[in-house]
């Protein structure tokens, strides 16, 4: 089932686990044949994404279970010096030249100070190229602060607004442990969308206590009427430690069954399509061609470098011939983070070089994520000796997905139909059994 998160650290992406009737799997990277990155191709060495975790909030939403904490003091300016010390580190220690994204997560990135996301952007010139007209994205708290910081934030060099919506009813915000209103978050839609046209995503969450399929339609319709052109919908999920999770064990919250979430998700894809949004990727949809570019890259396997306490990463380091890209995961607590950044430059706790199967795991899982599918030329990228029709042709679960017409293999490459997307979930297990089978099969004895 798609499950509820903010954005994953490190990964800006959906979650979830489960077999149910929507997609949410966790993304990693990938590499070529036998693990190791083409030397010829450089979009894969060469250029990555960069993910910026800042990791304070001022108080903890009932969902949330992420790498997200409470000052303890104004310790803001440390974290501002340190978060630029370890992009700099970080890109000294890879391959990269050219950054061709960067998106401020969380956390509360707005809470930063404007001057933090200008100093970071130099940080990057310093070291390497960001990329013309790149992606500059920010999380945003559509808090009456948030809202007035926005145009710093432009200023700053911020071009893209992702907007925490999430309920655009009081009631609802308030048992989620949100500090907004509903007409605080409309307003800082408003000022976004004068700020920067055509690049304002909002997050809107289905699924929630008391909510029903009609007034989950009528919000979303009163939502259309304001939003600009991109939209992400995610179904409330109890986490276990969170404090909704203790509520719905105690009885003291419900949330509506898997049926009723289940058509909440396909009304949604319908009205959003009325709308001339397209869904091009299980939770996102956008019209106008505003497609988060960032995010696109972690769902295409390309390099990120994920900078901040718990952020993720993948690239390929300088030594060991330059050739494996290896799974990066800074140290989770603030201070802990702060004081190795200080200490090292950077804060990086485990370090995990990727092996061929697991990555070509990945790229099956998130490339179907996407309506488009993974297509022949990239699955190659990956697998230039193991094509899609090697592993999946002569599959029986394949084949009756393929008369079903939830999957399609063609000349195009391997995709799923509409239908197909909301039942990813139930379709992965099989289709992971037969690429590992044919891995193992095809694999130098």
């Amino acid at each position: 089932m798609i499950k509820y998160t903010l954005r994953t650290v490190g990964r800006m992406l959906v979650t979830g686990t489960g077999q149910s009737r929507f997609s949410g799997l966790s993304s990693r990277q990938v590499l070529t044949e036998d693990g190791a990155e083409s030397a010829h191709n450089e979009n894969l060495t060469k250029k990555a994404s960069l993910y910026i975790h800042w990791p304070y909030c001022l108080k903890r939403c009932s969902y949330c279970n992420f790498n997200k904490y409470i000052a303890k003091g104004d310790n803001k300016h440390l974290v501002s010096q340190c978060l630029q010390q370890e992009v700099e580190t970080l890109l000294q220690l890879s391959q990269v030249s050219c950054i061709t994204s960067v998106f401020f997560g969380g956390g509360t990135p707005s809470l930063a100070h404007p001057s933090t996301i200008s100093d970071i952007l130099e940080a990057v010139a310093r070291r390497t190229s960001l990329a013309g007209q790149a992606e500059v994205s920010l999380e945003v708290n559509p808090t009456p602060e948030g809202r007035t910081k926005l145009k710093d934030f432009s200023h700053a060099g911020v071009n893209r607004f992702s907007i925490g919506v999430q309920s655009l009813q009081d009631d609802d915000l308030t048992r989620l442990g949100r500090d907004h209103s509903a007409i605080q978050a409309l307003q800082t839609i408003e000022e976004a969308r004068k700020l920067c046209p055509g690049k304002v995503s909002i997050d809107i969450m289905f699924g929630r206590p008391g909510q029903s399929v009609a007034s989950w339609e009528a919000e979303l319709s009163e939502l259309l009427r304001v939003c600009d052109d991109h939209a992400s919908l995610y179904q409330l999920t109890p986490e276990r430690g969170t404090l909704l999770f203790k509520q719905m064990q105690g009885a003291e919250v419900t949330l509506p069954g898997d049926h009723e979430t289940a058509d909440m998700y396909e009304s949604a894809r319908r009205t959003l399509h009325r709308h001339g949004f397209e869904q091009y990727e299980v939770s996102n949809f956008a019209r106008n061609s505003a497609v988060s570019h960032h995010n696109m890259s972690y769902w295409k396997g390309r390099q990120y470098i994920g900078v901040g306490p718990g952020a993720h990463g993948r690239f390929v380091p300088l030594g060991d011939g330059g050739t494996h890209r290896e799974a990066r995961t800074q140290a989770l607590e603030p201070d802990v983070w702060i004081r190795e950044v200080q200490q090292r430059g950077h804060g990086t706790r485990r370090r995990i070089q990727l092996g061929h199967l697991e990555l070509l795991e990945e790229v099956l899982v998130m490339g179907l994520r996407m309506t488009e599918g993974i297509t022949h030329k990239h699955w190659q990228l990956f697998s230039p000796k193991l094509s899609l029709r090697d592993i999946f042709s002569s599959s029986t679960d394949v084949q009756e997905f393929l008369h079903c017409g939830h999957l399609t293999l063609n000349d195009g490459g391997l995709r799923c139909s509409w239908d197909g997307l909301a039942l990813l979930d139930s379709m992965l297990p099989p289709l992971l059994m037969e690429l590992q089978r044919q891995f193992h099969l095809r694999a130098p004895r």
